[in-house]
């Protein structure tokens, strides 16, 4: 077992901000659940099934806060002009941040890879890891997750 997968809370991650609001500490999530999505804007997945689905995910999950972290832990480093640009460009919903030198939290969180999805209930507590944006696989497995917390 891993040393992340011994933890019932996520240690505290390290952003950068991609636009003028100061990055969030985890503790500001606090009080309604919180999915966290890793993603890269040279991941096909990443731009074509995870984004889509997170941005569905605050239009139908009024209950749950949505993170993306921008993370390079392989390919081109994408400047911040290029990650504000694509907030229109992918119709991003969600708030996301530059992860640090360039994946410190995505390998602290112990990622498998972008999308990599982690989903923690309304205290913090860790409830699901899962890389991938399978709709049959890892995106019904977080949807099903979500609705488990919501009952």
């Amino acid at each position: 077992m891993s040393n992340f997968q011994q933890h019932t809370k996520l240690p505290e991650w390290s952003l950068e901000r991609v636009f003028d609001e100061k990055a969030p500490l985890l503790a500001d999530f606090r009080g309604k659940p919180l999915l966290i999505l890793f993603f890269y804007l040279g991941c096909p997945g990443c731009k074509g099934r995870a984004i889509p689905y997170a941005n569905r995910l605050i239009y139908e999950q009024a209950n749950i806060n949505v993170v993306g972290i921008h993370t390079r832990f392989e390919g081109r480093i994408y400047t911040d002009e290029e990650l504000r640009n694509a907030k229109d460009e992918f119709y991003i919903r969600f708030p996301y941040y530059r992860d640090v030198h360039p994946a410190t939290t995505f390998t602290l969180y112990e990622a498998g890879g972008t999308p990599h999805w982690i989903l923690l209930d309304k205290d913090g507590n860790i409830k699901q890891s899962i890389f991938g944006s399978d709709p049959n696989k890892a995106l019904l497995r977080i949807d099903l997750k979500i609705n488990e917390l919501n009952q």
